[in-house]
Formats: structure tokens, sequence, C-alpha cells
């Protein structure tokens, strides 16, 4: 037992029961993994890789490691790769239970960072942000971060840690973590902007902060956490006393069933047309998006496509201006008559009927999608699917029916 804890080793959650002390097997594992889920051309998914790291040299600590934001798709990435990373980044840094590291290099400009753009957006006092400056080795003679660091450029509630990682290069050669961390030591204390901080630099700096912060934020958060459990678990308890003398073929709690199927139904429709359900389709406009999109931009354009003849109208409004007079001699009036407005107008309008019925025909198929979509949550009751499906898609055909005779 005492071997099995000084022997430092890794364990996926996608292979139990494996032990990995080679960490170069480690990280071809994570590399095999991440093929595996997102394809080979460099692809993303927010399905995570769950990796535990036991060594009795290491801090407790659990980390999410978040891609950074890709600007140009490179390989099969979507042309919305940005937007998706983004989205994914922000399911997580949401959470208020969550600490942010955000790490940028010290050899960009600070005021143009991804990291510390989205913290802001979730955390704008900076009370769960944690900032991290890397790369300080690589900055322009005569450059420093100093007064990054020292936290008076951004401010941050929990400050700024510089940290010097290795180079490519040192990874290539195979320079060890240890020696990464002397040659990393040596920087701060010789170099004349950090050496007054250097103590408070540094990847094991780093590491013992981490720990103490993130132990401090559980304790403070956990209270508020602990009575959202107990509050959950008050339900629980309601739902089970409620059901204790359940009684499956009694016919009230069908029917109760029953309604309440239907009516979690017409509020999903319902969210779905109005926008604010707890799903949203980021591959193409459905719902009440599509159907906006049907009045304001394809009906419109339906309207544009309709020849006009200028010439021509001009023309039947003169014979209709003439004919309305009969014998009489036309005199110059400065408005059309009445009858010869109302006879030209209403020819006009005619030739709306086709976009106005061809938008309700595009509207309606919406809605019988939509009306498809809420009903698959009801996929365990076949028959009720079906007949939910039937009754409202009748429903709307015959509104389309009424619609149009009005048009």
């Amino acid at each position: 037992l005492l071997l099995i804890f000084l022997t430092e080793y890794a364990e996926f959650l996608h292979c139990k029961g494996k032990k990995f002390t080679d960490f170069d097997e480690v990280r071809q594992e994570i590399e095999v993994e991440t093929d595996r889920v997102t394809g080979m051309n460099k692809g993303i998914s927010s399905v995570p890789i769950n990796l535990r790291v036991y060594s009795p040299h290491v801090l407790s600590l659990t980390l999410i490691d978040l891609p950074g934001i890709t600007k140009v798709p490179v390989g099969d990435q979507p042309p919305d790769i940005e937007q998706q990373i983004r989205d994914m980044i922000m399911q997580f840094i949401s959470r208020e239970n969550c600490l942010i590291l955000a790490v940028t290099p010290a050899n960009t400009d600070l005021a143009n960072s991804d990291a510390l753009k989205l913290a802001k957006e979730v955390d704008p006092q900076g009370l769960r942000t944690i900032g991290v400056i890397t790369k300080l080795d690589l900055m322009d003679e005569g450059t420093d971060a100093r007064e990054v660091l020292e936290n008076k450029l951004l401010p941050l509630r929990r400050g700024y840690i510089g940290v010097v990682n290795r180079s490519q290069k040192d990874i290539d050669g195979k320079k060890d973590i240890k020696a990464a961390l002397l040659a990393e030591r040596k920087f701060f204390l010789s170099h004349p902007s950090y050496r007054h901080m250097a103590d408070r630099m540094g990847t094991p700096y780093l590491q013992k902060v981490l720990n103490q912060q993130l132990t401090n934020h559980i304790r403070d958060t956990l209270p508020a956490f602990r009575s959202k459990l107990q509050s959950q678990l008050l339900s629980i308890e309601h739902e089970v006393e409620v059901y204790k003398n359940f009684r499956p073929e009694d016919p009230t709690r069908k029917t109760k069933a029953l309604l309440q199927m239907v009516q979690q139904f017409s509020v999903d429709f319902e969210k779905r047309i109005e926008g604010s359900g707890d799903q949203v389709d980021t591959l193409e406009l459905s719902g009440g998006a599509k159907i906006n999109r049907i009045f304001h931009e394809r009906f419109p354009f339906e309207l544009v496509k309709m020849e006009f003849n200028e010439k021509e109208l001009r023309r039947e409004i003169s014979y209709a201006i003439k004919n309305i007079h009969g014998i009489r001699q036309v005199l110059p009036r400065l408005f059309t008559p009445d009858m010869a407005f109302e006879a030209i107008v209403k020819k006009q309008i005619v030739k709306l009927k086709g976009p106005c019925l061809k938008s309700v025909d595009l509207v309606m198929q919406e809605l019988i999608n939509t009306v498809k979509k809420c009903t698959k949550k009801l996929a365990t009751y076949p028959r009720l699917c079906e007949e939910t499906e039937r009754i409202v898609a009748g429903y709307i055909r015959e509104r389309e029916e009424k619609t149009k005779d009005q048009v």
C-alpha cells in the first residue's frame, strides 16, 4: 500500500481500472481520445476527458482545461467554430460556484485578451477571476509586465501571477519539470522588474494560491450550496410522500398524468414560438425566429419580385378616369376620382394574393415542424404522440384555410 501511495500514476474515466505510470503514455492517450471524440481535423466537443493524477508531491486541485478561441477555421472545422468554442467556455465559466483562471501571454496587449474579456462578461467585478501571465521571458527588450503583475493596470480582486513555462524546444528536448521550475525561479530572481516580487511569482506559487483560493471559495459557497440541496431534498421528500400510495391503475392518476403531459406540450410549443425555450438550435432558424423571418424578409422579398409596369399603370388610370366620366368632358383635377382610385387599387391588391398565400403556407409548415419537435417528449407514449400531433396539426390546417379565405 505504501508503494502504491508513493508512486505517481494517472487514471482516465474512459479507461477504468487502468493505471498510467508513464506520463508520455498519458499525453498520447489524451491525443487519441481527443481524436476519437472530435475527429482528426481539429474539431471540438463539450464532452470532457476526465483525468485524475495521484501523487504525494502535488496539491489537491480540480481543473477544467478549456480550448482557446479559434478565430479562423482550419481543417474541417465549421465556419462558426469561434462561436461554438465561445458557447462551450461560457457554459462552464457562467457558473457562480467556479473560479476562472484567465491565462494571457505577456507579449500581447492585455486589453485584447480573449480570456479576460470572457471572464469580465460573467464576472464584471473580477471577484472569481485569477489572472495568469505567461511568456514573460518572450517580451521585447526594454518592456515588462510589472504594472499588470502588481494589479495596477486591469485590477482583479484575486490579482495576477506570472509564470514561465517550457518552450516547445524544451518539450521536444525532454527538459524535465524540475529543471524547468529551477529555470523559472532563476528568471524571476534575476529580472530587475520582477525580483522584488519573485516570492509571489512562478508555477509553485500558482499551485499554492489555487489550492488556497479553491479551498476558501468552496468554504464560502458551501452554505448556499447546502441550503439549495436541502431545499431540493425537501421537495423530493414531498414528492415521495405524494406518491407513497401511488396506484398505477388508478384512472384519476392516469387522467392527471395525461393532462400534465398535454399542458407541458402546450408550454413547450409556446416557448419555441416566443424564443424562450430551454434548448436553443444553433444550426438553423426554427420556431418563432423562422416565422419572424418569413414575415419580415421572405414576404417583402416576394413583393419586390412582383413585376410592376409604371407605363401600363398610368394608362390604366387614364382609362379608368375617362370611363367613369362617360360622355362628359374630363376636366383637370388635383386628385384621382374615388371610383377610379378604388378600381385601380383593387386590381393591384389582387396581385398580393400569391405572395400572401405562399407566406401562409410557409408559416403553417413551420408550425407543423414545431409541433413535431414538441411531441418528441411524448415518444414514450406513441399513441398519445400521434393523437396530439394529429389534433394540433388539424387545428393549424383549419386556421390556414380560414386565413386563405380571408386573403
